[in-house]
């Protein structure tokens, strides 16, 4: 029989992209979709969520209700992880990233606040809602800055390289590689 995709049979490729060529990568599938599930861990055990994310680079950027529970784990234990990805059609099309880091609730007086802000397109969540397009909201705005960020594509079989790389943010005294 056939194979549609012959790259993916046989044993796995284990290079690894530049870190240039992976965070090209990275922004792509981060600013070419729009849900996420975000990871959280309370009281009651794990809670995953699905929620509606804004990138800034490698950041993400999502509202959410104080008194949601996604916001009571958050405020009880601010690590979390947030699964990215695109649709899937086959093996072969896979790709999606596991981003890690630690949550940050800035509310409407906090003085970081606007840097992110900028990048929130709340007017579409307004239009939806049917809100006023001319005031900015006062919702809580949660950044999740990656320290880390594991990223899988099965098409880069083909070239040669593993289909899962991992990038961590660098301090700027440090260059550090993907592993």
């Amino acid at each position: 029989m056939p194979l549609t995709n012959p790259w993916l049979a046989g044993p796995t490729p284990v290079g690894r992209l530049n870190r240039e060529r992976l965070e090209e990568r990275i922004l792509n599938l981060l600013s070419s979709q729009n849900m996420c599930v975000l990871a959280t861990t309370g009281p009651d055990g794990p809670l995953a969520t699905p929620v509606r994310y804004y990138p800034l680079d490698f950041t993400v950027l999502f509202t959410a209700s104080p008194r949601s529970p996604k916001m009571r784990n958050i405020a009880a234990d601010p690590r979390v992880s947030v699964g990215i990805f695109a649709p899937l059609v086959g093996l072969a099309s896979s790709r999606g990233a596991q981003v890690f880091g630690t949550a940050r609730v800035l509310d409407p007086a906090h003085p970081d606040r606007a840097h992110y802000w900028e990048a929130f397109r709340w007017e579409n969540e307004h239009a939806e809602r049917g809100r006023s397009v001319s005031e900015p909201p006062e919702d809580t705005l949660v950044v999740v800055e990656p320290e880390r960020i594991v990223y899988t594509e099965h098409w880069l079989r083909r070239e040669g390289f593993a289909p899962r790389q991992v990038w961590r943010r660098t301090s700027p005294d440090r260059q550090d590689t993907p592993r």
